[in-house]
Order: C-alpha cells, then sequence, then structure tokens
C-alpha cells in the first residue's frame, strides 16, 4: 500500500484532536493501553491520543505538530496534528509543506473564522493539491441541513480564489463518529463520501512532479578510492546510465551505481528515495550541490521573486541579511522590496511597510550566491526555501518561490525586457471605418480562436476551416501559433509571462486584421484562462469565438506529431502543457469539438454553424 501525508488546520477548539483520536479509534489504531486511559466511562476522551505534551494537555490545546502513522483497509498514512492558535502558524505551515492533503475542521455553531482562512491560503500557498473541509459538531446543531449548506456556500465562494485541484465539504461530527470513517444515518441529506473514504481515494501518483530529475548533494562519503554523493531524490527520478550535469560546475557524467541505504544496489530511485550515487567520472562535489538530468536543468537564481509566510515576532527588514536555507544550500539573501501583503480574509493585496507574525507577503530577494530553483507550484523540494535571523538564529520565514506572473507583472516584466515602453503616443484614425468595410464586404469578420492540446489537431481544423471561409467567399487568414513564433513572436519563450505576451500580441494582430474586414483563425494551445480573457477583451466580445479542441490527453500524446510528448516524458522539455505545465480548460467555450471522436468535416461544420 502506498502512503498518503496529510495535515489537520482550523481554529482552536475547532476539534482536530477529537477528529484525529476518532480516526485512529475507528480504523483500529490505538493500543489497548491507549485505549484504557482514553475511555472514561461510556465516553472517549479522544484528543489526549494526539495532545501528547504535558502543556497541551495541561492547556487544552495543541501547540506541537504531532505526527501519527496509521493504516486502513486501503492505505497507509502519515497524519500531522497541528495548532490552530494563531500563535502557532508557524506549525500548522511546517505540518501542510510536506501534505498530499489539508483537513481543514469548521466548528458547525462559529461558523468560518479568520484562522480558518488562513490556515486554508496557506495549504493553498505551499501548493496542498487537496482541500478536505471538514463542518465538525454538527451534533450541536442537529445534524441541520441548512447549517452545513449554508457553510458550505460560504467557504466554497472563498475558495475560488485559492489553487486547490480539489475541494471535498463534508459534516461530521468527530465526537460521535459520524462520517469520519463510516456514513452517518444522521445526515441522509449528504451523498458524498466520508473522510477517511475520501482520503483512501486519493490518487498520488498525479501529484508527484516525475518529470523534473533533482538530487541535492547532502553528504559525500569516501570508501577507499569510492566517492557516493548521499541525498535525497527531491522530484523525478534517476537510473543507472543516466547521464547528469552537477551543479554549480555544469560537468558531466553518468550514474555508476545507486545504492539504498542499507546497502543494496538499485536500478532506478524515484522521489523521495534515501540513496548514494556513484558516478562514471572523478567529479569535486560538495554538499550543497545538485545532480540533474543534462537536458533538464533547474534555474540558477541569485534574486527571484518570492512569497513569504512570515513565523517570526520579529518583522521583516527590509535590505537587512538573513540566513537563506534552500535543499541542502546555504546562503545569505536580502529582502529588497516588499510588494503585497496578502489580506487573508478575502484575499487582496495591501501596500505594507513590512510582515509581521502570521503575515503573507510577495517580496524581492537577493542571494549571496546563486541557488538552483524550480518555480514553487512545479516543484515544491526546490521551489521553497527557509529565511533564518542572523542574528537570534530564529526561523524567520518560509518562501515560496514564483514564476507565474499576474496581468501587473506581466506588464513589468514586459518592460523590462524591451527597456521601454512609448508613452507620448496618439492614435490615428482613417476615414474609412470597420463598419464601411463590412457593409462593402457584407459580413462581419470576426476571430476563431482555436485553443487546446498539442496534437489536439488545432492547426488541422484551422486549415480546413479557412479553405471553407475562403472558398464561401470571405476574406479569411489563419494565425497558427507555431509560424507566430518564428517571425512575429520570435523573442518570445515559454514562462508564463512570454505566453501572455505570445498571446497578446497575436490578438492585437487579428483585431488589426478585423477591422481590415479580414476573418482571422487563431490556432494556439493558449493554456491559461486569464490570457484567453485578455484576448476575448482586445478582439471584443461580439468578435471573439472560443472553440476549445478537447481531444484528450492520451490520444494527444498518442498522436505526438513532433515528438514532444516523448521529450516532456524524458524530462527534455521543461514546462510542457498536459504533461509538465497545467491547462486551463475552457468554462463556456462557444463550440467544443474532439477530433478523437468526429471526423474533419463533423468538426469544421459545428464551427460554421455559429456564423
Amino acid at each position: 500500500m502506498d502512503i498518503l501525508r496529510f495535515s489537520t488546520a482550523g481554529s482552536v477548539d475547532d476539534g482536530k484532536s477529537t477528529f484525529i483520536g476518532r480516526l485512529l479509534y475507528d480504523t483500529g489504531n490505538i493500543y489497548t493501553d491507549h485505549l484504557a486511559k482514553i475511555k472514561k466511562g461510556d465516553k472517549l476522551s479522544l484528543a489526549v491520543l494526539t495532545d501528547g505534551l504535558q502543556a497541551e494537555q495541561e492547556q487544552g490545546i495543541t501547540i506541537d505538530v504531532a505526527y501519527r502513522y496509521f493504516q486502513s483497509k486501503k492505505r497507509r498514512f502519515i497524519l500531522a496534528d497541528s495548532p490552530g492558535h494563531e500563535r502557532y502558524t508557524r506549525n500548522m505551515a511546517t505540518a501542510a509543506s510536506t501534505a498530499d492533503a489539508t483537513v481543514v475542521l469548521i466548528d458547525a455553531e462559529k461558523g468560518i473564522t479568520t484562522q480558518t482562512k488562513r490556515h486554508s491560503c496557506i495549504a493553498s500557498l505551499l501548493a496542498v493539491p487537496r482541500l478536505v473541509v471538514a463542518i465538525n459538531k454538527m451534533d450541536l446543531v442537529n445534524f441541520s441541513e441548512s447549517r452545513f449548506f449554508e457553510l458550505e456556500a460560504e467557504f466554497t465562494k472563498f475558495a475560488e480564489k485559492l489553487s486547490f485541484k480539489d475541494v471535498a465539504v463534508i459534516p461530521i461530527s468527530a465526537l460521535e463518529g459520524d462520517n469520519v470513517a463510516d456514513k452517518s444515518k444522521r445526515t441522509p441529506w449528504y451523498e458524498g463520501k466520508t473522510v477517511l473514504s475520501y482520503l483512501e481515494e486519493i490518487h498520488l501518483i498525479a501529484d508527484k512532479n516525475s518529470i523534473d530529475a533533482r538530487f541535492p548533494v547532502q553528504v559525500v562519503l569516501r570508501e577507499g578510492t569510492k566517492r557516493f554523493f548521499g541525498g535525497s531524490v527531491v522530484s523525478g527520478g534517476f537510473s543507472v546510465g543516466d547521464e547528469v550535469t552537477i551543479l554549480p560546475s555544469l560537468e558531466t557524467s553518468r550514474i555508476k551505481s545507486i545504492i539504498k541505504t542499507d546497502g543494496k544496489a538499485i536500478d532506478r530511485a524515484s522521489v523521495s528515495s534515501l540513496v548514494n550515487f556513484t558516478l562514471e567520472d572523478e567529479r569535486d562535489i560538495s554538499r550543497g550541490d545538485m545532480i540533474v538530468r543534462s537536458h533538464n536543468r533547474p534555474h540558477a537564481v541569485s534574486e527571484c521573486e518570492a512569497m513569504l509566510i512570515w513565523f517570526d515576532e520579529k518583522p521583516l527588514s527590509l535590505n537587512r541579511e538573513y540566513f537563506v536555507f534552500h535543499t541542502t544550500k546555504q546562503t545569505r539573501g536580502i529582502v529588497r522590496e516588499l510588494s503585497y501583503l496578502l489580506d487573508i480574509t478575502n484575499l487582496k493585496r495591501k501596500n505594507a511597510d513590512t510582515l509581521g507574525l502570521n503575515d503573507i507577503g510577495r517580496v524581492s530577494l537577493e542571494l549571496a550566491r546563486p541557488i538552483f530553483v524550480d518555480p514553487y507550484d512545479r516543484n515544491r523540494g526546490t521551489g521553497s526555501f527557509i529565511l533564518v535571523d542572523v542574528e537570534t538564529n530564529q526561523t524567520a520565514a518560509a518562501g515560496l518561490i514564483i514564476e507565474r506572473f499576474s496581468e501587473k507583472d506581466r506588464k513589468e516584466e514586459i518592460i523590462r525586457k524591451q527597456g521601454h515602453v512609448a508613452t507620448n503616443i496618439t492614435e490615428s484614425k482613417g476615414e474609412v471605418s470597420r463598419v464601411d468595410r463590412e457593409s462593402r464586404l457584407g459580413y462581419k469578420a470576426k476571430t476563431f480562436w482555436l485553443t487546446g492540446l498539442s496534437g489536439s489537431g488545432k492547426s488541422t481544423v484551422s486549415v480546413a476551416l479557412e479553405r471553407e471561409l475562403f472558398d464561401g467567399g470571405r476574406l479569411v487568414y489563419r494565425l497558427d501559433g507555431d509560424n507566430l513564433r518564428h517571425g512575429l513572436n520570435r523573442d518570445l519563450g515559454f514562462s508564463d509571462a512570454d505566453r501572455g505576451e505570445n498571446i497578446r500580441r497575436t490578438a492585437e494582430a487579428s483585431k488589426l486584421l478585423n477591422d481590415a474586414g479580414v476573418t482571422v483563425i487563431c490556432s494556439l494551445i493558449s493554456p491559461f484562462e486569464k490570457d484567453r480573457k485578455m484576448a476575448r477583451e482586445i478582439i471584443g466580445n461580439e468578435n471573439f469565438c472560443e472553440i476549445y479542441v478537447a481531444t484528450p490527453l492520451s490520444v494527444c500524446e498518442e498522436r505526438d506529431p513532433k515528438g514532444l510528448y516523448k521529450k516532456a516524458r524524458a524530462g527534455e522539455i521543461t514546462g510542457f502543457t498536459g504533461i509538465s505545465a497545467p491547462y486551463e480548460e475552457p468554462k463556456n467555450p462557444d463550440v467544443r469539438i474532439d477530433t478523437s471522436t468526429e471526423t474533419l468535416s463533423e468538426s469544421v461544420g459545428k464551427i460554421k454553424q455559429i456564423f
């Protein structure tokens, strides 16, 4: 059985410890001597199972992170019961940093609190894929259906701005066991899963970064003339014979052997494996260096943008040195700028001069020596770091490295790349209007925007559609994503900022052609909803038709017309949409086609119907 790591979160007295005690009890994971201690007559004092510290039992709250190992019939678990008190938010972040899911508890009587939102926001920032919202103490509100759906609606609205893959809201009574491990008869109006069944059915493989092979060297060992490089594989995997590059030296070699900590030789090391490597060549490697696949390297950065979760009671000091711990590497860094502070109650940005205890904000960090990073939302292992106060040695903050840009960030990035943006300009208007051209042509020019995965059939459909429209008497021109990158957009890469600029330029060109009376067919992957929305706004809603080529990933990968999926699976291409980068499906496209189930003429016919 595989292992699922999950953490708990929520306000003080929302019942986290009792919930975990119930989970352990109902799955038969309590020793007989412990069982005797928690029984008080006919009732169970379940919270005692996780409130292990004397101070916790005296104060009746959780202070430290209590880890427990247990298993059900279907899966093994590592759970972390984290504190609910605001003072110990740093402990909650620690628990969530390695979690595959977080269970946030809400008191059905008290409702959603600021700490509920804070913990949910932190779990989202820490890229926890799934959130279970357990509406607890339903017994105190007589298992009220209306109260449950009221809280569900309130939390769902808040969570729309967060980045979980899935959010499940479940009514429970941790004290009495309703919907924790067993389905409750007292909630006939709830048709979903219990908390345990939800956790048992999470598919873990899809959440792991199996593409970017990263091995930060933790220790170098010698045995005679042999040198062993020890550490943990934080993402991807390595096999004997793989060509690898050592950072920062950029020297290359091949993996000669992979040896487990028990001395057993293996052919492959996957994510989280604790192993020792030997290389075919003698290479100068030290703690803090990183071994990666030669065709898939992380970014070496001396400055970066990051979200900070501030843990220290001493506020952030701009332009002051902090220790920076990243994977196995230590350097020093200075926070040069605080861009904004995140208001936890509404997830809006606020101007601020500093960060205080439990605050979350975006900063610019300058480093004394380069570190080797991936964006946090792509790789939790190489996308995170810790700031430590150089005077007190207190952990000051957890940092999450950012790559994805907001609209404001994108404009600033474009300005930075281009060096300037013209401002003293006035739009020139001629005497022939768009209406004049459309009146002469006898039709309105539109833009058909085809979006979908590589290999979905966008280009094939767009070529056929162009022929149909041209033969029907329309002026029409096709803007293909690959063709644009050979010319107009050849200076752009594939970062999120560059992808956004690629869409903006294409949309502006489409608008000009539409104004000239030319119907445009755009064929671009355009993976992000916000970029497609921007294109619609530039071109005009009345002239923009979004066509989602919804061919399944499995079909696209089987076709693989350019061999890109094969390279992406081998780790030779990073940030490839559908494999190592996300594709956000259109929510309400004007037309949806699927080239795996429809003929080319059927797909083109569907599009022509909207004229």
